[in-house]
């Protein structure tokens, strides 16, 4: 594969699974003092990372659950936030300004908090109750705080009685490193491809839904956007039809994110319609991937981790192509904002 270290790879993710008995002595010890929600607060890319984790506690908990911006919600007095309430922080970095604000702010109204970070000894690290370091750039820390964060919405429902299989995901969890890369591998061809077809489309439309959507609106924003400055429109789709469709033309780039849970036929819906009237449309599905050790109930679960791995390749040709370095920026961390 182009500019990938494989071995390096599978040090990150496996890095982020080792972290899982520490995780569940936390989650264990919170939920026997009492536990009535669950916030998940971060800024920007950490933040909506968490979405998929905050999707699955939906669908398979009773357990109240929020994922909020670190700004907003010091500002918004969410009534909901409390001591009886479990706070993750996730931030690459550590150093996040807003998120190391919230993560004061909610332990002043009581909360437990947690933070996922990438570095020790920072700002975010030594401000949260506990702390959960494992090292990540980039280009691999999508798939290290989704892994993170789906091991401790595991534990919180299998605590609460509402996870049956909880032994068996987990166990098919330490074969997901492999299976990932195994993704990268196959999706090499596509990636390359379409970075040299679409080096200098200005524009694209994007489109997921369900516990997908997360990772459709993180690749827009923070990636084509932030790290190599192309216009983009993430919409759900559902939201496809009201309103984005009439942005359409025979030339318009349309990006599908299909993945495997029930509500692919949301996407599916927008496949139809989007390749009746574009000659530009670009399917990343799934389905196509073997995930060796993943059953199909574990599969419609990770497929936002499986985007994550499959469009780090895109992104690392299209950096080549472009001559863009996904570093760089005008304004990021450039000047003040």
């Amino acid at each position: 594969m182009f500019n990938f270290d494989a071995e390096r790879y599978l040090t990150i993710q496996n890095g982020a699974l080792s972290l899982k008995d520490e995780l569940d002595q936390v989650i264990d010890s919170v939920i026997e003092k009492g536990l009535e929600n669950v916030f998940f607060v971060g800024t920007g890319g950490a933040a909506i990372l968490m979405r998929p984790a905050e999707y699955i506690l939906k669908t398979h908990s009773n357990l109240p659950v929020y994922t909020e911006i670190s700004s907003e919600l010091m500002l918004m007095d969410h009534r909901h936030l409390g001591e009886h309430s479990l706070v993750i922080l996730p931030s690459l970095s550590g150093t996040t300004k807003e998120t190391v604000e919230a993560a004061a702010f909610c332990k002043e109204k009581g909360a437990v908090t947690v933070s996922f970070v990438g570095h020790a000894a920072t700002p975010l690290a030594n401000g949260t109750d506990y702390t959960f370091v494992n090292y990540a750039a980039d280009d691999t820390s999508c798939e290290s705080f989704y892994i993170q964060s789906y091991l401790l919405a595991f534990r919180l429902m299998y605590k609460r009685n509402e996870f049956p299989v909880y032994q068996q995901f987990v166990e098919e969890m330490r074969h997901l490193p492999n299976a990932l890369l195994t993704v990268k591998e196959a999706v090499e061809p596509q990636a390359a491809e379409f970075a040299r077809k679409h080096k200098d489309t200005p524009y694209h439309i994007l489109s997921g839904t369900g516990i997908d959507w997360g990772q459709t609106y993180y690749y827009g924003m923070c990636i084509l956007e932030e790290m190599q400055w192309i216009k983009t429109r993430p919409v759900h789709a559902s939201d496809f039809f009201h309103g984005t469709l009439e942005l359409v033309e025979e030339d318009t780039s349309i990006i599908l994110l299909k993945g495997e849970d029930r509500t692919r036929q949301l996407v599916e819906r927008v496949e139809r319609f989007a390749e009746h009237y574009s000659k530009e449309v670009t399917i990343f599905d799934t389905k196509e991937y073997p995930l060796e050790g993943i059953s199909e109930g574990l599969r419609s679960l990770v497929s936002p981790i499986v985007f994550a791995a499959l469009l780090e390749r895109v992104s690392c040709h299209l950096e080549e192509q472009r001559n863009h370095p996904l570093t760089t920026r005008r304004y990021y961390k450039k000047v003040p904002f």
